[in-house]
């Protein structure tokens, strides 16, 4: 195994026990990696980690360092290595002067109290809106509500537009629910129906609001006979003077069991030319921007018993963890 793949392993042990090692701990194990195997070192930094009274979450240098004072014979040849590392990333996207321009503190208009009123009200916006997007289309433009639906014939040709709250795969069958602002009904996608309703129905995810073209069947039940998302306007791309990239990430959610802490570890690895080949690192060393669309953290009281879903019950600790992601950048 050579030396790029111990110190991807010393950081997945790492990740994998719960700490997160910031940018000049990664660069003294990068710098002491012809020493001491990279993977090994770190077994032991987490085994000393774990003996702590207050466990950190992120394993920084001068910690490293104590410890490779008592099992090492001589670090001294660790910033010679680093200095030569830190010379194979030279992001271009450095050079570039940064143009920010800040047009509008949103924060009094998202506040929430976090009812289930304000839970649903958002889930109801969020309808509308692409409701609208969906009868922009020519063929959407007949569809009629869920109430409506049920009072159709059987055999009737018909159109609905709702938000997936349900979807339950077989071999035989996709059920899907469907709700709108007024009422709720079943839709079936039958295991013999054509390749490409399977391979959409395939594509779909709870939360979406789609247009569906079905057949009234018996009772109140619907067969599904095509998909409809809504249309994306055509718009011609405004690009940048300079050859720079914007990274574009969302729901982070720090503080929730589910964040992915490794991933987004690579991720910030990969911005520092530390993860990923030659190609990789020359397209991170481009990226002038970060834009974080929201949730970076999972925030307390969004929705009912968000408590249990927590590893962070702490709102301003969230914060501080992911400031401390963000300052490794």
């Amino acid at each position: 195994m050579n030396n790029e793949e111990e110190l991807r392993k010393a950081v997945y042990y790492a990740l994998s026990a719960g700490y997160q090692l910031d940018k000049e701990a990664f660069e003294f194990l990068n710098s002491i990696s012809k020493a001491k195997n990279p993977a090994e070192f770190m077994e032991e930094v987490i085994k000393r980690a774990q003996s702590l009274s207050e466990k950190p979450y992120f394993l920084n240098r001068q910690f490293l360092e104590e410890i490779a004072k008592e099992i090492l014979p001589t670090i001294e040849e660790g910033p010679a290595i680093t200095s030569q590392a830190k010379k194979r990333f030279k992001p271009f996207a450095k050079e570039i002067s940064s143009q920010i321009k800040i047009i509008e503190d949103p924060a009094d208009k998202i506040s929430t109290s976090g009812s289930i009123e304000e839970y649903l009200e958002y889930f109801h916006d969020r309808f509308r809106k692409l409701e609208r997007l969906l009868r922009q289309r020519i063929d959407v433009r007949d569809a009629v509500s869920i109430r409506e639906a049920y009072k159709a014939p059987t055999n009737t040709r018909l159109k609905i537009i709702g938000m997936i709250v349900e979807k339950r795969e077989s071999k035989k069958r996709i059920l899907l629910r469907l709700e709108d602002l007024e009422s709720a009904i079943t839709v079936l996608i039958p295991a013999n129906a054509r390749r490409e309703l399977l391979e959409k129905a395939g594509m779909l995810l709870l939360d979406q609001v789609v247009c569906l073209s079905v057949i009234k069947g018996r009772g109140n039940l619907l067969i599904a006979d095509d998909i409809i998302w809504p249309d994306i306007p055509k718009r011609s791309p405004k690009v940048s003077s300079e050859p720079v990239y914007a990274a574009l990430i969302s729901d982070l959610h720090v503080g929730s069991k589910t964040f992915m802490r490794e991933e987004f570890s690579n991720f910030i690895f990969w911005l520092n030319g530390k993860y990923g080949n030659s190609k990789a690192a020359e397209v991170a060393g481009k990226v002038k921007y970060l834009i974080i669309a929201g949730d970076i953290v999972d925030g307390i009281g969004v929705y009912p018993q968000q408590i249990k879903e927590l590893a962070i019950k702490d709102i301003t600790k969230q914060y501080e963890l992911a400031a401390e992601f963000f300052e490794q950048i």
